[in-house]
């Protein structure tokens, strides 16, 4: 019996050195490569209250290994961008072709021309399109009517009414001869069971899930998606915005879990930087590079919208749509209107707000009454506090749940797409968002905006201050959680 209680001795201090031993790399590791204080200070804290396990949380979620692994598999793919002949749009021009009194957004172009890797295109056209009534039947027919390459990227491909018609329609275009690549984000290929993807293979789809949780050493990297929503076909007319394929979004057909939301439909050179995009994801996730004009045709003008596509996530493209709203806010003069479906902005977003509206700016934020996330929302309304007190209006739209997501900035400039404005959107996910400079759609997604804004109700600092104490402290409780929400 002696042997055996000192071999259990000699084991556990080996394990009291090995957890020692990843607790202090871990915590080196933290205080070397966090890039904020707090969370550094965090993880930290984690490591060293709750030995090993805290050590094996650090590493699973704390370490952002997503830029390497795009390195290694996109390989010269990563840096392709096509050539849009006569369509790039200088800061120069972009100043000529603006009103006269809107001719200070200059600054703001000077600042994203930085940021951004691709280039502001002429000749662009962007429609809107409210819910998925207007969105699916547009999306459905340009798959229809596409001849020879379809791309789709989405995060949530629900097996429902909406799920099976687009199924089915890519299915068509297979079997017509087109060539179909579909990318769905692994964790939004479980939101419905059985999941689209049978329905895929059966219709002989080419498909891919980014970042599957398996095998073991993708668990390092769980906790990243791709967010993205991206169709084009025949690489010539795109959609993008902050639409799924669920029936949710189709209310004609009176789901049980209405959702409202925009699409857009956009057509000219900037549709390359749709498909830009796709192909980089493809190629992280699948090795096949899609390139030429299958995938690549030239593109005409189509209308006056100046735009860029505008990518972001935790790789080389980390933190870029941080810098565009900062850069955004920055340069109002007038008004700024957010419509988003979480709000959970970081200090310097909250900041830069706030100084807007203290310049004189008119900022006015729209949320959802209640979204599809409890904990969101209170964690959240404890924040709304930091914005309501330097002049920042805060508006609540009814139900059904507003899932929609835009920017517009003194009338001309405008931002849409997938990303929302919390720390998910702006630090772990792949997002995909267009800017563009046209007064005539910014004035429509100000139309929108505004019909809304009349529905909602207004939120005054005086309500939030005088909330219960129990509700209180569960929304202070849930803003703990905010960096993973």
């Amino acid at each position: 019996m002696n042997w055996l209680l000192e071999a259990a001795q000699a084991w556990g201090l080996v394990g009291a050195v090995l957890s020692l031993a990843m607790s202090l790399f871990a915590a080196v590791h933290a205080v070397l490569y966090k890039r904020e204080a707090r969370a550094a200070t965090l993880w930290v804290g984690v490591i060293w209250l709750v030995p090993l396990v805290g050590a094996l949380l650090y590493f699973l979620l704390g370490i952002n290994r997503i830029k390497r692994r795009a390195n290694l598999l996109r390989g010269s793919l990563e840096s392709y961008r096509t050539k849009p002949a006569g369509a790039e749009c200088a800061v120069t021009d972009l100043v000529d072709r603006l009103p006269p009194e809107q001719r200070h957004l200059r600054a703001l172009a000077v600042a994203t021309a930085k940021v951004l890797s691709r280039p502001l295109v002429t000749g662009n056209r962007i429609e809107v399109l409210v819910n998925g009534d207007a969105a699916y039947p547009a999306m459905l027919e340009a798959i229809d009517g596409a001849r020879h390459s379809l791309t789709l990227s989405t995060y949530i491909f629900d097996r429902d009414d909406a799920g099976l018609a687009f199924a089915r329609a890519l299915g068509a275009a297979v079997r017509r001869g087109v060539e179909v690549r579909v990318l769905i984000d692994a964790t939004g290929t479980r939101y419905s069971w059985p999941p689209i993807l049978g329905e895929l293979r059966r219709a002989r789809v080419r498909y891919a899930r980014f970042l599957p949780a398996f095998p073991l050493w993708r668990l390092m990297s769980l906790n990243l998606r791709n967010h993205r929503k991206i169709l084009v076909a025949d690489g010539r007319l795109g959609f993008t915005g902050g639409m799924n394929l669920r029936v949710g979004h189709w209310l004609s057909r009176q789901p049980a879990h209405p959702v409202q939301d925009l699409h857009f439909r956009v057509t000219g050179p900037v549709v390359a930087h749709l498909q830009e995009v796709f192909a980089e994801d493809w190629c992280f996730t699948t090795g096949e590079a899609l390139r030429g004009d299958l995938w690549f045709p030239a593109l005409a003008a189509e209308g006056a919208v100046i735009a860029r596509g505008l990518a972001d996530g935790p790789d080389e493209d980390f933190e870029k749509l941080r810098w565009t709203l900062l850069a955004a806010l920055a340069a109002a003069r007038e008004s700024v209107r957010v419509a988003t479906p979480y709000f959970l902005p970081e200090p310097g977003l909250i900041t830069a707000l706030n100084l807007a509206a203290l310049r004189g700016v008119q900022v006015d934020i729209l949320l959802p009454v209640k979204s599809n996330l409890p904990l969101v929302d209170w964690a959240s309304t404890a924040q709304w506090w930091q914005v309501l007190e330097r002049g920042c209006r805060l508006w609540l739209s009814p139900p059904p749940f507003d899932h929609s997501k835009l920017m517009v900035v003194d009338g001309t400039w405008s931002l849409v797409g997938s990303a929302n404005w919390d720390p998910r959107s702006l630090r772990l996910n792949f997002e995909f968002n267009v800017e563009a400079y046209d007064p005539a759609l910014a004035g429509a997604l100000t139309d929108w905006f505004e019909t809304r804004r009349r529905q909602s109700r207004p939120v005054s600092l005086a309500e939030v201050d005088g909330r219960r104490f129990p509700v209180r402290l569960r929304d202070g409780v849930a803003r703990l959680f905010t960096p993973y929400l």
